[in-house]
């Protein structure tokens, strides 16, 4: 294995993806009846860490207005929250709800039932390692993007 590991990375992740992905529906043919665009939203929040909607709108490279329309309809199905920043009341947050995670897991691109598929044909000990090691990406990417974040606002690119 190379010494940095973005080879396996590169190579291994659009493997797991196609073989767990789904075709994208429309939103009038979904269960959850929510669009590629709602889903990709709520993909980018969690129930933990709040994200501002003014990063979430440059992330996706959308228009704020566009954006605010989402959220209004995420928010009235119950699927986000939003609140008020404490320190700048100015600054709207967003974060997934319950009923948000359980609509975001049922419109992944990646099916659920494809994805258990594919850890059931590791060994216990197996699945750990990969699920640890998965979590500490996801970490990292988190982390990354936190750190991108920072160096924008502090580079008076809002």
């Amino acid at each position: 294995m190379e010494a940095d590991g973005v080879e396996t990375v590169l190579r291994c992740y659009p493997q797991i993806y196609l073989a767990c992905h789904l075709a994208h529906p429309r939103a009038a043919s979904s269960p959850s009846g929510l669009s590629d665009r709602d889903s990709t939203v709520l993909g980018h929040l969690s129930e933990s860490e709040p994200i501002t909607a003014a990063h979430l709108a440059r992330h996706l490279g959308i228009q704020p207005s566009s954006l605010s329309a989402i959220l209004v309809r995420l928010s009235g199905l119950g699927l986000i929250a939003r609140s008020e920043r404490a320190e700048d009341r100015r600054t709207l947050e967003l974060r997934l709800t319950a009923k948000g995670k359980r609509a975001m897991q049922a419109s992944s691109v990646l099916d659920a039932e494809r994805v258990a598929g594919m850890l059931a044909r590791l060994s216990a000990a197996e699945r750990k390692i990969a699920l640890d090691g998965l979590a500490l990406l996801a970490r990292a990417a988190r982390e990354l993007a936190a750190a991108e974040r920072k160096t924008a606002w502090s580079g008076g690119t809002r």
